[in-house]
């Protein structure tokens, strides 16, 4: 994973430059988007779905759906106010295809490369 994940993440900068960074620290992202492939390495971590972000105005970090993504406003879209109500009008899982998908990233980091 971690290697698809830094060839994306080269490819995306490579792409848009003026968008992204794949180069960490603040002077190599300013006015872009740093995507941290880093956090895709075995016993690596990130914020974990439905935890609270340390920061005020930060948000929750909630599992959504492809289709929600046009809806949301940004990663505070949901606060510790919030997120229990959201959860508790969910008709089912928003990550419920994960548990049954299986694939390969093998093609995909071939063709990034």
């Amino acid at each position: 994973m971690k290697a698809y994940s830094q060839a994306f993440v080269r490819h995306l900068a490579k792409t848009i430059p003026d968008r992204f960074s794949a180069t960490s620290g603040a002077a190599n992202r300013v006015g872009k988007i740093y995507v941290d492939y880093l956090r895709n390495g075995k016993a690596q971590t990130t914020a974990a779905a439905f935890s609270a972000r340390a920061r005020p105005g930060m948000g929750v970090s909630m599992p959504v759906s492809w289709e929600q993504l046009s809806d949301l406003k940004s990663g505070a879209h949901w606060t510790v106010q919030t997120a229990g109500e959201y959860l508790s009008f969910l008709a089912r899982d928003p990550r419920e295809a994960y548990w049954s998908a299986r694939q390969s990233l093998a093609s995909a980091i071939k063709r990034l490369r």
